[in-house]
């Protein structure tokens, strides 16, 4: 009666059942594919990472229209304080600050602007206006106090803001001042930041060159008035999907590699079809695949050089999925075996 049973119910629900379970397991026993055929231009987008020393300038007119003047003529602007000494006047001498109009006020004269004027032009200024109350007015202007010589730092820097300097500073002295260390995650690097200059000139500057190779080609000299953004960390990852042994998220350093990403996600996993391999590129709509045989043999030009938002999959084979399938159903037919053995020894 009890074999009768069990064997009635296993034919009638547990089948039925196992069927459920291997299309649900078929389901979710992988992440969803990349597209299996590769993209007709990728092999004009990916390239292999570079390791060696080998360094590429920046376009030297272009980088020349947009870099500041090593040693420019400084001109007043607001904030700076400065001395009007007009001689045996002492009523109209005397310490002001130019207001972020780029006006003084001087006794009698009354508003004066004198932005953007060097010491000789401002001094003519003062001089002419006090033509009209004094004969011939001897005057001198001095600056006391430089603090129109600003650069903005803003992003994932330590102390974001607006900093004072004597001179026109470089990139990487402002980006100094501005604690521009990796605050977020002490892992990080700096990979790019984006110089705006008025309303209609911005650039991007790759800070892997400068920062980790050295090149002082992208180390420009800013202009008072520059903004400097760095984008958020978060925007410089690439993804480990699939078969790996840690899949997830990963921070993009600098000449990381298709390998380096790989490694850092534990390799692929025992379940892994690693012949069968995807690297796909957001930005451009490309996708190559790849074999793990090719990368650690013959052919290191696959090895390819990473980008933010790359996506690497590493598929199971389908010899995995079915052990996937079983280790699940395990339980269950243990279960039956137990319940088979236990009717039959009645």
């Amino acid at each position: 009666m009890a074999m009768s049973f069990i064997t009635s119910f296993s034919s009638r629900w547990l089948q039925p059942l196992g069927l459920s379970m291997l299309t649900l397991l078929s389901a979710c026993g992988s992440a969803p594919p990349l597209p299996n055929v590769p993209t007709a231009n990728a092999s004009t987008t990916f390239a292999a990472a570079e390791k060696s020393d080998k360094i590429e300038f920046l376009n030297r007119e272009a980088l020349a229209e947009f870099e500041a003047a090593v040693d420019p003529v400084y001109r007043l602007g607001a904030g700076d304080h400065i001395s009007v000494q007009v001689w045996g006047r002492p009523e109209v001498s005397g310490k002001m600050v130019l207001g972020p109009d780029g006006r003084v006020t001087l006794p009698l004269a009354g508003p004066l602007r004198l932005a953007d004027t060097t010491r000789e032009e401002a001094a003519a200024r003062v001089k002419q206006s006090f033509t009209q109350f004094y004969r011939q007015p001897a005057v001198t202007l001095s600056v006391d106090q430089y603090t129109a010589n600003k650069v903005t730092v803003l992003g994932r820097v330590q102390n974001p803001g607006a900093i004072t300097f004597e001179n026109p500073p470089t990139l990487l002295e402002a980006l100094a001042r501005a604690g521009s260390l990796p605050v977020i995650d002490k892992q990080a690097t700096l990979t790019r930041c984006a110089v705006f200059r008025g309303r209609e000139q911005v650039i991007w500057v790759d800070l892997k060159r400068l920062l980790n190779r050295g090149d002082v080609a992208y180390n420009i000299r800013l202009k008072p008035g520059d903004l400097v953004y760095i984008p958020d960390s978060f925007d410089t990852l690439v993804y480990v999907l699939g078969a790996v042994n840690k899949p997830g998220a990963y921070r993009l350093t600098p000449d990381m590699s298709l390998l380096d990403a790989l490694a850092q996600a534990g390799g692929p996993n025992e379940d892994a079809a690693t012949d069968d391999m995807s690297i796909y590129r957001p930005g451009k709509q490309a996708i190559e695949k790849i074999a793990l045989a090719s990368l650690v043999t013959n052919q290191p030009k696959v090895n390819f050089g990473l980008e933010e938002g790359d996506v690497i999959h590493v598929p199971k084979s389908t010899l995995a999925n079915a052990g996937y399938t079983m280790r699940q159903l395990l339980p269950g037919l243990s279960f039956m075996t137990f319940g088979l053995t236990a009717g039959g020894s009645k």
